[in-house]
């Protein structure tokens, strides 16, 4: 018994330490619209990089923080903060619009947060995004190059702040343009270790989501996958393979204008989830009350009931549906919007825009008040950004031939990036197929099809999912997410 005793209280000790390791002043204690207790510890703050000043919040596993990996979530854009993520996505917390309608909304567990079986790390990103800031106004122009490496020095510098992380397993992850984010950070990931940078990240690979990769394959990927999904009738779809010669990113005229007739004819559709009407309901978001058949990998990880219907959210997250972008400057979202033909404004950001500018918000998260940082945007026009980067193909064969685990996953009913563009990248590799293409489940149910090559890279879909995997189909989502953290099958 005195030895039990001596156990308990050692780890006891080891984890007290561990929870103290971080550094003073980024502990969150609480957070408006929230009255529980917070299942794990929650930090935030600021990295300065020069002139730039980062922004993060950090939320600590729910499981085994000391040996959890370490998950870098960045949201897209260009321009778009990672707080999407974290409010609409797979953050700790869901939010419930306030009552009456103007009023802070009120936050509930989120049962299938990604930090139930992670580390993990949201981060505004470059500077001018969310709550990052700089006071030079020249910092705001920036690029894929040069995002790669701000972000790298943050997590050189983060890794600073938390060592008691170091050692976990570190892993990339993010959606739409974080699928230039995540693999040019990687290689910059890759490049400080074999140079030396301290601390050492214990890097072991990355996750995509429906992300933009080429210009060729994300700019062939739409027109089959709306034919495909009977959104336009096969004359359309024939007339536009005829006069582009099957490469939809032929500038012709012809070309151009039988793409035209494609846009006419899916005009008014949700890019972001075909299957999702245009400005939700609110009297539609109630989901199906209980759940009988979750797995037992949920119920050990206090998951007990459905998860809730999408929440709204705002248009504008993301690389769009034939953006005119290839290499050099990117048009930003709300320049898109007063641009863009087809802009359908199609689902709003009320509940974040509302918390995140709310003063005592802002001060319970430690970031600088609107006179310092700004207002918060869910995607900000006050950057100029350029894509200099190029096809990531090059990146992803020279991350994952080095031995990083990579993990490609595509909403299946997303129009925005969508999964045949994902598909075709993903086989134009040219690595063997080690799993061939199948189903895989959650909750008994088949919940999506992928296939595994060579070198641990996972080409995988979600049936019935949108452009924001974790928000359509989060229990499906944690699942696949915690089978390959785990290093499961999935």
């Amino acid at each position: 018994m005195d030895n039990i005793i001596s156990i308990i209280s050692f780890c006891m000790l080891l984890c007290f330490a561990f929870i103290q390791a971080a550094p003073s002043g980024s502990l969150v204690t609480h957070l408006p619209g929230f009255r529980g207790v917070f299942p794990s510890k929650h930090h935030s703050g600021y990295v300065s990089i020069g002139d730039k000043n980062l922004f993060y919040y950090f939320v600590v596993s729910e499981r085994n923080p000391g040996r959890d990996p370490v998950v870098l979530w960045l949201n897209g854009g260009p321009g778009c903060s990672s707080f999407d993520g974290f409010v609409y996505e797979h953050g700790p917390f869901n939010f419930q619009e306030g009552k009456p309608k103007g009023s802070l909304p009120t936050l509930h567990l989120n049962p299938y947060s990604w930090s139930k079986v992670s580390n993990i790390i949201y981060l505004d990103s470059p500077a001018g995004v969310g709550f990052s800031y700089s006071q030079n106004t020249s910092a705001y122009t920036t690029g894929d190059l040069q995002t790669a490496a701000d972000t790298h020095a943050f997590l050189l510098k983060w890794f600073g702040l938390y060592p008691e992380f170091v050692s976990n397993p570190f892993y990339i992850a993010g959606e739409s343009y974080a699928g230039i984010y995540v693999p040019t950070l990687g290689s910059e990931v890759v490049k400080g270790i074999k140079v030396g940078a301290k601390p050492t990240i214990n890097f072991k690979g990355y996750m995509v989501g429906n992300g933009v990769t080429d210009p060729f394959f994300d700019g062939n990927a739409l027109v089959p996958f709306a034919h495909g999904m009977a959104l336009i009738s096969d004359d359309i779809f024939q007339a536009a393979e005829i006069a582009c010669g099957g490469d939809y990113s032929n500038s012709s005229q012809i070309c151009e204008e039988k793409l035209e007739d494609v846009s006419e004819a899916i005009a008014g559709v949700n890019i972001y989830d075909i299957l999702e009407p245009c400005y939700h309901d609110p009297t539609s978001q109630q989901g199906p009350e209980g759940n009988t058949s979750l797995p037992d990998s949920f119920k050990q990880l206090g998951v007990t009931s459905r998860p809730l219907a999408v929440r709204t959210r705002m248009f504008g997250r993301a690389w769009p549906f034939r953006a005119p972008v290839k290499d050099g400057i990117v048009p930003l979202w709300p320049q898109l919007a007063q641009s863009q033909k087809s802009y359908v404004p199609c689902v709003n950001d009320e509940v974040a825009t509302r918390w995140l500018n709310d003063v005592m918000v802002r001060k319970a998260i430690h970031a600088e008040p609107e006179d310092v940082a700004g207002p918060w945007v869910l995607c900000t026009d006050r950057i100029s950004y350029y894509h200099d980067a190029g096809s990531m193909i090059q990146y992803h064969k020279n991350l994952t031939a080095g031995g990083y685990r990579a993990l490609i996953f595509s909403g299946d009913h997303d129009m925005c990036v969508p999964y045949t563009g994902s598909q075709a990248w993903t086989k134009a590799l040219g690595y063997k197929t080690v799993t061939p293409w199948r189903s895989w489940t959650s909750r008994d149910q088949i919940s999506g099809y992928l296939q595994g090559y060579e070198h641990d890279i996972t080409f995988l879909t979600i049936k019935g999912a949108g452009h924001t995997v974790p928000e359509y189909k989060p229990l499906e989502a944690l699942d696949f997410y915690r089978r390959w953290l785990d290093g499961k099958p999935i």
